[in-house]
């Protein structure tokens, strides 16, 4: 354990009134609207959160009350958590992308009273869960454009998001918030964030301000990022991981964040800010590594050559630091810079990268190996909610592919029984709202019980699997499906594997394939189609992704291979309850929906 680097005892509101004080003219938050990236200060960011945090109080929501986000990221969405935050208010984020009924189960469980939704699309989910919300008093639109004619009763609960800050800016209320942030300590909860519910019901993780505050400088210290560092902000805030580089970070780094005009437009975001930090969960490295593939085919020739060359060339020193590399590893490194590399790094918008990041689910070692290859300085990190966030990491100088890194800055570390991953240390969380069973399965004597099996490589840490899904086949044999999963999704062509093998003779697959960049080769190799289903049944695809199990089938040991494999003809579906908000996938009810097609598998 190391000894965590000096931050000042306060809370995050605390921090951003701090802020606001001592960097009240440098730029915060920068938002892109119409076009245009408009800036905010810490001086704006403090007194927006502010009235909006009053305009809450005058709405009747009391200290210890729970508020609600539904939207996709923006400057309103922080604005409501900070502004909640300065009058001792807890927030609580929603999935955007979920459906009415699960919307309806967090803002039950959670008991919100006011909820801010994003525009009439969000509202509409609300409203048609209305009679199951007794606690819901209040709902706050940000974008009020197309919402269209309530009845009477419903124009009763709905306000706009410019009402709330204008009622509270009018109130001449401060002192309000100068009274709650006396009294605001380090253990009251700041944020309750809901786990992604892969295998039930979401719970929700209460974070305290001492959670959050402990997890930073950890953080900090293995990105090596500075105030002068960028972010854009683009994964759902609901989830921890954009929490902490979005909320966590900049508050105590004074660092800036920047959102863009929506999730669409990410690529073309990126290219504009060129952050010096990127995020990205594994599936939005898998695309893009998916679609550089396609580039490469399209090239052909001459270009192709240069690319294949270039990848060749430069392929050892994906995990050698760059301190170490020799005068002529430098050369050889510059010159596929100035003739391949720079175009890449430009076209995904991560030329100016200092440090790139991938976590909350485990990525094929290939698609790392890519990047770093080309120059971008990915790296692999592990976190959980119930940590607050990143708790390991690759040291930037010293990656090795494959593994998680080492514990950061503040966190302590175990393995225990079945060689489970235990943490200990202020980030680890309060426990789970409205649910003391769960929270003290999680928590046992101080040490958080990840639920993740680890081993030890090289000096760090590897994942080998959730402890629930290692299976164990007919023959006795321990298998680690994530492992045999990842090796098949490092193919540009398969978008998801699910692994059958527990309790049974031989390992089989549902296999899904990617339909972009399945659909451009078959394009290239002018075979016919009109959509997914008719895709997937061509003859032509079979072989196609049968060629790419074989060659995923060559990494593995005999046992873990797949022998037989099922092509789904469908897309997996958040609403069919197939895979979760963050695209996990719920194998349960996976193995319950295509229960026909596994058991032929295996007749």
């Amino acid at each position: 354990m190391h000894d965590t680097p000096a931050l000042p005892s306060l809370t995050l509101p605390q921090m951003l009134r701090e802020r606001a004080k001592s960097d009240a003219a440098r730029v915060a938050i920068r938002q892109k609207d119409f076009g245009i990236w408009k800036p905010f200060t810490w001086a704006d960011y403090h007194r927006r959160a502010s009235a909006f945090g009053l305009g809450l109080s005058a709405l009747g929501v009391p200290t210890g009350g729970h508020v609600g986000v539904l939207s996709e990221n923006r400057v309103e969405w922080v604005l409501a958590q900070m502004g909640a935050g300065l009058i001792g208010v807890v927030t609580v984020g929603v999935y955007p992308t979920s459906p009415s009924s699960e919307v309806a189960y967090v803002v039950g469980h959670a008991d919100i009273s006011v909820m801010v939704c994003e525009d009439q699309e969000q509202t509409d989910k609300l409203l048609e869960a209305r009679a199951s919300l007794p606690a819901l008093t209040k709902i706050v639109v940000i974008e009020t454009k197309g919402l269209r004619s309530f009845t009477e009763e419903e124009r009763e609960l709905i306000t706009t998001f410019a009402e709330v800050e204008r009622l509270g800016a009018q109130s001449g209320q401060q002192s309000t918030i100068d009274t709650a942030l006396a009294a605001q300590t380090l253990d009251d909860i700041g944020l309750i964030i809901y786990t992604s519910g892969s295998t039930g019901k979401p719970k929700g993780a209460m974070l305290s301000w001492r959670n959050i505050r402990g997890v930073v400088p950890g953080i900090v210290e293995r990105l090596r990022l500075t105030r002068e560092s960028s972010h854009l902000s683009y994964l759902p805030l609901c989830h921890v991981a954009e929490q902490m580089l979005t909320s966590f970070v900049p508050a105590y780094l004074g660092s800036q964040v920047n959102f863009g005009e929506s999730i669409r437009t990410v690529q073309e975001d990126l290219r504009e800010v060129a952050p010096s930090i990127f995020l990205g969960v594994p599936r939005i490295w898998e695309k893009m590594y998916a679609t550089l593939s396609i580039k490469r085919q399209e090239a052909g020739g001459l270009r192709g050559a240069l690319f294949d060359r270039a990848l060749a060339a430069c392929a050892p020193l994906a995990d050698k630091p760059r301190a170490d590399w020799s005068l002529a590893e430098r050369a050889r490194f510059a010159w596929h810079y100035w003739l391949v590399f720079r175009a890449l790094q430009n076209f995904c918008g991560l030329r100016r990268a200092q440090v790139a990041l991938t976590g909350a689910a485990p990525i094929p070692p290939d698609v790392v190996r890519f990047f770093r290859v080309i120059g971008v300085p990915l790296i692999e990190v592990y976190g959980l909610t119930e940590s607050s966030g990143m708790v390991t990491g690759h040291p930037i100088d010293r990656v090795v592919i494959g593994t998680v890194g080492t514990p950061t800055v503040g966190v302590e570390h175990r393995i225990g029984d079945q060689g489970e991953l235990q943490l200990r240390g202020d980030m680890v969380f309060a426990g789970y709202y409205k649910n003391p069973e769960a929270t003290a399965e999680s928590i046992q004597d101080g040490w958080l019980h990840t639920g993740d099996v680890v081993r030890e490589e090289s000096g760090q840490l590897k994942i080998v699997d959730r402890l629930k899904d290692i299976m164990i086949t007919a023959g006795g044999k321990n298998l680690t499906p994530s492992e045999i999963e990842n090796t098949m999704k490092a193919s540009p062509f398969i978008k998801e594997c699910i692994v059958v093998a527990d309790q049974r003779r031989f390992v089989s697959a549902l296999v899904m394939i990617d339909f972009d960049t399945v659909a451009q080769w078959a394009q290239a190799q002018r075979i016919a189609f009109t959509h997914f289903r008719s895709l997937v049944e061509l003859p032509e695809v079979r072989a196609l992704v049968e060629h790419e199990v074989a060659r995923g089938n060559a990494k593995l040991a005999q046992v873990s291979q797949i022998r037989k494999f099922h092509l789904l003809t469908k897309e997996l579906d958040h609403d069919d309850g197939e895979v979760t908000a963050t695209m996990k996938v719920r194998r349960s009810s996976i193995y319950k929906a295509y229960a026909d097609e596994i058991e032929a598998l295996y007749a």
